[in-house]
């Protein structure tokens, strides 16, 4: 994998690109639902190479880092992940992915998580990584809890969805509980 950053076992962590960028936006930004879901801010429609896009716009890389997800397998662009919030003082930051929609359901989604874990604990210093999600994303808290992430709390109707109100949760790891090889089996 070329400009390849971080490797783990079914994915590869790189730099965003611009022709990555054109496929985010051809297929994520046009995903009503996911992106709806996936941020807490309404989906608004926006034309690919807008200056508008969420993944256009210059972001403060001390306090966020994006990368594309690369399945190993195939080398194909398999969706985008996040590293947020980074607060070198506090040394924690919050994660996050989106996979395109042929990507789902394969399980990379864990190893996803167990990169973006490695990339924050051994080189970026940090001792707490959370990650936030709606309550019904049974996708997202598997994957965490399974790189060993513990479930803090329900945040009750914190999200306006489909016009009701979602419960979020959250979930953290914490250095020392980390552990690089950890990875519970799928249930």
């Amino acid at each position: 994998m070329n400009g390849q950053v971080l490797r783990g076992e079914l994915t590869g962590l790189r730099a965003l690109t611009d022709a990555d960028i054109e496929v985010f936006e051809t297929e994520l930004l046009t995903d009503v639902e996911t992106r709806a879901r996936a941020t807490s801010r309404p989906w608004l429609p926006v034309a690919p190479g807008s200056a508008d896009s969420p993944y256009r716009q210059v972001q403060d890389r001390d306090a966020v880092v994006r990368f594309s997800v690369v399945d190993l397998a195939t080398e194909e662009l398999a969706g985008e992940a996040v590293m947020s919030g980074i607060d070198l003082h506090n040394r924690h930051a919050e994660i996050g992915l989106v996979l395109r929609p042929a990507f789902r359901g394969r399980h990379l989604g864990t190893d996803v998580v167990r990169v973006l874990c490695h990339y924050g604990f051994t080189i970026r210093g940090l001792h707490r990584i959370q990650i936030t999600a709606l309550a019904d994303n049974h996708a997202m808290i598997a994957a965490a809890v399974r790189v060993g992430f513990v479930l803090e709390g329900t945040m009750r109707e914190t999200a306006w969805i489909d016009g009701a109100f979602a419960d979020g949760v959250t979930l953290s790891l914490l250095f020392d509980e980390w552990s690089p090889g950890r990875v519970l089996p799928r249930a």
